[in-house]
């Protein structure tokens, strides 16, 4: 039996359908809902079928929720992989997306991760997580906004403004904690959630928003699950640029990455060298050796994520004598 490629160029409303069998092609639309997709896929659920679509976050999940019905190889593809994958072109539109998500998996199916159901606490994390930073980002707007209010007190603006952007400002950071709240209660909620939670904020400068963000980054350590994978996820990997005699460069970290991550990462790791420990000694020791302060702390978030997966590996807390194999 020869295997049915399909790609998938997802949009809210719709989702544009490449097949591929036998070096033929065609195409369908349907609507971008359960009804609508599971109509379709019953007419191929006898068949081998390899499902290939682009993460577009939340408008994926209909077919998150419809999939697992079927036993087909579905994999979900990063949209930075997709775009850099394509090439040199010219034009798009939805069925040319999807063809070309569905030329990429027949090119590229035994280098991708085959897609698994996310767990339901896991995929609640995910979501909360990303409410979580649009407030964050919302409030920190407004709290920027409250120094340009000064300006206007000529025209007497400069008080009922700021009084309107200090109640948004109370309303969000309310919206903000009932998140957080949940975001615990979840945790609470699943002993192995609980349990790695435990182990991720026995590390040093390591608090809730860090554990949180690794633990749904990784789908509770079972999507990534090597520190060096997601060290290079987060961007804190350094890497070599050189090329025969001409081009050398001091290796730097690629622009290719989870920068909220990151930027999580390093505030975790400047708290760890304010405080008493093995981590903080290595900060002051390769810094008096004359390193770069910043190079010495990208370390230190390395060492950070390596830490957490050693102790989500061996089911253990930190010790501040912990030796990593």
């Amino acid at each position: 039996m020869k295997k049915i490629i399909i790609g998938i160029d997802i949009s809210s409303k719709t989702l544009d359908i490449c097949l591929q069998k036998d070096g033929k092609s065609s195409f369908v639309t349907i609507a971008n809902d359960v009804k609508a997709i599971n109509s379709f896929f019953k007419k191929l659920a006898k068949e081998e079928v390899v499902i290939a679509m682009e993460n577009t976050g939340r408008y994926n999940w209909q077919l998150y929720e419809a999939l697992p019905k079927f036993n087909f190889e579905v994999y979900v593809i990063s949209a930075l992989h997709l775009k850099k994958s394509m090439g040199l072109i010219r034009g798009k539109n939805d069925k040319i997306d999807a063809e070309r998500i569905c030329k990429f998996i027949q090119k590229n199916q035994d280098e991708c991760a085959v897609w698994k159901p996310v767990a339901t606490n896991i995929q609640r994390m995910k979501v909360l997580l990303t409410e979580r930073a649009s407030r964050i980002k919302m409030k920190r707007q407004l709290l920027a906004q409250q120094s340009d209010y000064k300006l206007m007190n000529t025209i007497g603006l400069e008080k009922q403004l700021a009084k309107m952007n200090q109640g948004l400002v109370k309303s969000i950071q309310q919206q903000i904690e009932a998140l957080e709240c949940e975001i615990e209660k979840i945790i609470k909620s699943d002993e192995s959630l609980k349990e790695q939670a435990k182990q991720i904020q026995s590390v040093p400068g390591v608090g809730l928003i860090t554990c949180w963000t690794m633990i749904a980054k990784t789908e509770g350590f079972k999507t990534i699950t090597e520190p060096r994978k997601m060290a290079c996820y987060c961007g804190i990997v350094p890497f070599d640029h050189q090329s025969g005699t001409s081009v050398r460069r001091q290796p730097r970290v690629s622009p290719y990455a989870d920068k909220s991550v990151k930027s999580i990462l390093h505030m975790a790791a400047m708290s760890a060298i304010r405080f008493d420990n093995k981590l903080r000694d290595y900060y002051q020791r390769k810094v008096a050796e004359g390193k770069n302060k910043m190079s010495v702390l990208n370390a230190v978030r390395n060492k950070i994520v390596h830490i957490i997966f050693a102790l989500i590996k061996n089911q253990a807390t930190y010790q501040d004598h912990l030796v990593l194999s």
